[in-house]
C-alpha cells in the first residue's frame, strides 16, 4: 500500500505498518466484488431509465416468507431512543458524546468533508476518545468526557461503497474509502470497545441491494477472524436510504442477521434516491419542492411503515429520521416554532413503532427522549411491536406522484442558495453545515441539485411566477449568488456541472472529491 497524503502530527499514531496490511488486505479481498456490484447499480439504472420498475424480488421471496430472526441486540445498543449524528472532529467528539443520547453515530460519510486530515484526525479522535485522553481547551472552553456509563453508544458510519481513498492506494489503484474507515476504525478499537462491555458497530450507507448487505457481511467475517474475534462481534444498522434497498429490507437484513443491528429511515438520500433512479421517466416520480416534503406523503407513509414491520417481524431496531433543526440562541419564536414540528415528527415515529430516531444537535436531545420516554414507558424499545396491521406494496412505495406540494421560485432559490453554500463549506473542510436553521449536509445538497435537474428537464413551470425552469433562469440565480467563502466560485462551478449539465452526475460529491487536494 502507497499512502500519498501528508503524514501529520499523529497520523503515525493511526497510519502503523499493522493497520495498513490489514486495510490492504481488505481492499485485495473484496474491492473486485465491490465493483462488480457497482456495475450492478449501474446495469439497474440503465433498466429503469428504459421503462423498467421496482419490485419485490421474486428470486428472494422464501427469505420474505420465511421465519428467521437477527441476532438480539449488542450491549449498548439495547436502548436506542435518541441517537445524535455528526462529524468525527474534537469538538463533535465530546460534544456528542457528553449529549445524552444514547448513541452517536460517528459520521465520515455524509456529514464529513473528505479532506485526507479529516479521515484521518476523525480516527484519532475516535480512538482517544475510548482512551479517555480527548479533553482539550480552545477559545476559552474546556471540553471534557463525562464519566463512561454516561456517554453514548459510538456507532461509525463510514464512507459508501462508490466512493475512494485517493490518498492510499494498492498496485495503483485507490482503496475503497468503505474499506479505509471501517479498516482502521476496527484495527484500532474494535479490542477497545470490547474492553469497556460494547464492540465495534458500524451504520453502512448507500447500500442498493441485498448483495451489497452480503459483501459488507464478507468483510465482518473476514475482519473479525483475522483480529481473532468471536463472529457477531460487528454489529451494523443499514440505512434503507436508496429506492432498490426499500424493496429488499428483509433480504438485507438476512444477509447480515448474525451481525444485524436493524435499519434506519434515511428520509434525505431516499428523496434523492427516488429523483435519481427515476430521472428520465417525465412528471410519474415528480417531486415538488424538497421543504414541501413531508413524512406523511402517501410513499414515504408506505417506506417508513414497511420498515419498523420487517425490522420488528425479524427482531431488530428501526430507527427513525433526522430532525435537523439548528436551535437559535436569538429567535426564541423560531425555536418555538420550530421544536414543535421536532416534537410532532417524533411523536408520529414513536407512534409508528420505531425503537428511537436522529438529531442533528444536543438541545434536540431532551424533546426526542421526552416522546420516546412517553410512548416506551420503562421498556428499552418496541420491538415487540409487530405492526402486522400495515400492507404495503410495491405499488405503494412507487406512489411518488400523489405526493401534495408546489414548486415555487422561493424553493428554487433555496435550492440554489443552499447547496451553494455547503459545496463551498465541504470544498473548505466542513461537511456538516448550519444553514437557515437546519443542518445539511451531503444529502440534502443532493437533493437540492437534483431537483433542479430535474425540473429543467421536466420544463417545470414556477407555480407562483409562471416562469419555467430552464438552464438559463438557473444559472443566472447561480451568478446572482454572493458569498465571502474563498471556495464560493469553485461551488458555483461544481454546482452548474451537477445541476445544469445534460449527464446526471451518479453523485456530486464524486467531481467534488476530484477537485480536492
Amino acid at each position: 500500500m502507497e499512502i500519498t497524503g501528508p503524514r501529520l502530527d499523529r497520523f503515525d499514531e493511526i497510519l502503523t505498518p499493522e493497520a495498513l496490511d490489514f486495510v490492504e488486505s481488505l481492499h485485495r479481498r473484496f474491492d473486485a466484488r465491490r465493483r462488480e456490484l457497482l456495475q450492478a447499480r449501474q446495469d439497474r439504472q440503465a433498466e429503469l431509465s428504459a421503462g423498467g420498475t421496482l419490485g419485490f424480488l421474486p428470486e428472494t421471496e422464501a427469505v420474505r416468507e420465511g421465519e428467521w430472526r437477527v441476532a438480539p441486540p449488542a450491549p449498548g445498543l439495547e436502548d436506542r431512543r435518541v441517537e445524535i449524528t455528526g462529524p468525527v472532529d474534537r469538538k463533535m467528539t465530546v460534544n456528542a458524546l457528553n449529549s445524552g443520547a444514547r448513541v452517536w453515530l460517528a459520521d465520515f460519510e455524509d456529514a464529513n468533508s473528505p479532506l485526507w486530515e479529516n479521515c484521518v484526525n476523525g480516527q484519532l479522535n475516535l480512538r482517544d476518545a475510548l482512551d479517555r485522553t480527548i479533553d482539550f481547551e480552545t477559545g476559552g472552553k474546556s471540553y471534557a468526557l463525562r464519566p463512561d456509563d454516561e456517554l453514548a453508544t459510538v456507532v461509525v458510519r463510514p464512507r459508501g461503497w462508490h466512493l475512494d481513498e485517493k490518498h492510499a492506494r494498492v498496485d495503483g489503484r485507490p482503496v475503497p474509502a468503505s474499506l479505509f474507515d471501517f479498516g482502521l476504525y476496527f484495527f484500532h478499537c474494535a479490542r477497545r470497545q470490547l474492553g469497556k462491555g460494547k464492540g465495534p458497530y458500524f451504520y453502512l450507507p448507500k447500500m442498493e441491494s441485498h448483495l451489497e448487505a452480503r459483501l459488507w457481511n464478507e468483510v465482518f467475517v473476514h475482519a473479525q477472524d483475522a483480529l481473532g474475534l468471536p463472529r457477531g462481534t460487528i454489529r451494523a444498522t443499514v440505512l434503507i436510504e436508496t429506492y432498490p434497498a426499500a424493496f429488499e429490507m428483509d433480504e438485507i437484513l438476512y444477509e447480515l442477521r448474525e451481525h444485524s443491528a436493524g435499519l434506519n429511515a434515511g428520509r434525505w438520500d431516499y428523496l434523492f434516491s427516488v429523483i435519481k433512479k427515476f430521472r428520465t421517466r417525465g412528471r410519474e416520480f415528480l417531486l415538488p419542492e424538497r421543504n414541501a416534503v413531508t413524512m406523511t406523503a402517501p410513499f414515504m407513509r408506505a417506506y417508513t411503515e414497511l420498515l419498523v414491520r420487517t425490522c420488528h417481524r425479524r427482531g431488530a431496531h428501526a430507527i427513525g429520521g433526522m430532525a435537523a433543526f439548528i436551535p437559535s440562541r436569538r429567535d426564541p419564536e423560531v425555536n418555538a416554532a420550530a421544536l414543535e414540528k421536532v416534537r410532532a415528527d417524533k411523536t408520529r415515529e414513536s407512534g409508528d413503532g420505531f425503537d428511537g430516531s436522529w438529531v442533528a444537535h444536543p438541545d434536540l436531545v431532551p424533546v426526542c427522549r421526552e416522546v420516546f420516554d412517553a410512548v416506551l414507558d420503562g421498556r428499552p424499545n418496541q420491538l415487540d411491536r409487530l405492526r402486522e396491521d400495515v400492507r404495503v406494496g410495491a405499488a405503494d412505495l412507487l406512489n411518488v406522484s400523489a405526493t401534495p406540494g408546489e414548486i415555487t421560485e422561493a424553493g428554487l432559490r433555496n435550492n440554489v442558495d443552499v447547496a451553494l453554500r455547503y459545496l463551498a463549506a465541504w470544498m473548505g473542510g466542513l461537511g456538516a453545515v448550519a444553514i437557515h436553521n437546519l443542518m445539511e449536509d451531503a444529502a440534502t445538497a443532493e437533493i437540492s441539485r437534483s431537483q433542479i435537474w430535474q425540473w429543467i428537464h421536466n420544463g417545470i413551470r414556477l407555480s407562483d411566477t409562471g416562469q419555467v425552469v430552464t438552464k438559463e433562469l438557473v444559472e443566472r440565480i447561480i451568478d446572482e449568488q454572493r458569498h465571502d467563502s474563498p471556495f464560493f466560485e469553485q461551488a458555483k462551478e461544481l454546482f452548474k456541472e451537477v445541476a445544469l449539465d445534460d449527464d446526471f452526475a451518479e453523485f456530486l460529491t464524486l467531481p467534488a472529491y476530484a477537485r480536492m487536494p
